[in-house]
């Protein structure tokens, strides 16, 4: 076996990746090899890439030249001296949270609360998440990546490369529809449910037996083929017809339990607010998308009405754990997306091309090396 790998390099912010051979990581004792077989390409990644240091100077990116890449999958190369539950060959997704492990929240179990919390092959959430960066500087935009044992998600046959690719965004949507406690009882508001971030919580609150999805977005015809998905459960409506409030209480009188926010960079705060002013008393708003900056919140209002409001940025490996056996169980249909795969070779046109896609059905994935499975 060779002892380097072929990589995806960015050199300086901002500028095309670069192909290069790099030398092959070797795994400490808790750690695995895997190699790639497929790694998405996150809609936000050309904003990383070429904003980041400049939106959020706080936060660092791995030091370059660096190895992007935040949702790598594949098969398991090789395992360290102390890795038991994970041997060559298993199928895998790499969670990509990486924590220290000795810090207070690590320490109660609070892992994404770590004070060091980092996305390998993609950022740091604080000023101290260098160490971590440093430790896992590999993403999945090259063949081979490190991970440790506890980024692990076992991959059940059913499930492909290029779908558990894709495994970020859809633990994202996962982890905020269990802190919201959605159920069988429970109606649901997702702001932004065509775009790649929404259609997951759609997708996740069909499988959690939610009654009632209310979903919101700007593109009429990706919003007719996400209630396509579930007629009688899912009903849609676009920002250019009025306000979303107005919609959703002619809709669910007194208003819905849950409302997670998932619209993408750049969104206006009126969809946010609106979907604030939609909850019922004792209702929940989860957020996980990128709108920022000071929004106007009436406090007084949330605390009449005993109404959270959550923040939630990441999911664990036990929660992609479920989600692989629930995609097993035949409990979400993971099959509505438009696989799109490009090889290594060509990951600036990946970046550059996502703005093409078909809002949240497209999967746009870079196939390091060649699986032998179908990219269906």
């Amino acid at each position: 076996m060779s002892d380097t790998m072929l990589a995806a390099r960015m050199h300086v912010v901002g500028e095309p990746m670069v192909l290069e051979q790099v030398p092959l990581p070797e795994p400490g004792p808790t750690d695995v090899r895997v190699a790639v077989h497929a790694c998405n390409i996150v809609p936000n990644l050309a904003n990383i890439l070429a904003n980041w240091t400049t939106w959020f100077p706080q936060n660092p990116l791995p030091a370059l030249p660096a190895i992007f890449g935040l949702d790598p999958a594949g098969v398991i190369d090789a395992v360290g001296s102390d890795v038991h539950g994970f041997a060559p060959g298993d199928r895998v997704y790499v969670n990509p949270g990486r924590h220290c492990g000795d810090c207070r929240s690590c320490r109660r179990g609070e892992h994404i609360n770590c004070t060091s919390f980092a996305f390998s092959g993609y950022f740091g959430f604080t000023a101290s998440a260098s160490s971590m960066l440093d430790r896992y500087p590999y993403g999945g935009l090259a063949e081979y990546t490190l991970a440790p044992q506890y980024a692990l998600v076992k991959l059940p046959d059913s499930v492909g490369f290029d779908v558990a690719a894709r495994f970020g965004y859809l633990g994202t949507a996962y982890a905020a529809l269990r802190k919201a406690h959605v159920g069988t009882d429970t109606t649901v508001l997702i702001n932004g449910i065509s775009g790649t971030l929404g259609l997951g919580v759609a997708l996740y609150a069909l499988a959690m037996g939610a009654t009632s999805i209310l979903g919101t977005g700007r593109d009429r015809a990706l919003l007719q083929r996400v209630k396509a998905l579930a007629p009688k459960r899912i009903d849609v409506f676009s920002s250019h017809d009025g306000d979303i409030d107005t919609w959703v209480k002619n809709t669910v009188p007194g208003g819905i339990d849950v409302f997670i926010d998932a619209l993408g960079p750049g969104a206006p705060h009126a969809p946010f607010q609106q979907g604030l002013r939609s909850i019922r008393r004792g209702g929940c708003a989860v957020n996980v998308g990128a709108t920022s900056g000071d929004v106007p919140i009436d406090v007084h209002h949330f605390m009449d009405q005993q109404i959270r409001l959550l923040g939630s940025c990441w999911f664990t490996a036990g929660e992609g754990q479920d989600m692989a056996a629930m995609a097993e169980a035949g409990l979400v249909d993971l099959s509505i997306f438009e696989n799109v795969t490009f090889p290594l070779e060509k990951v600036n046109d990946a970046i550059t091309g996502i703005e093409n896609r078909h809002g949240g059905f497209s999967n746009f994935v870079i196939t390091p090396t060649d699986a032998g499975e179908s990219h269906s």
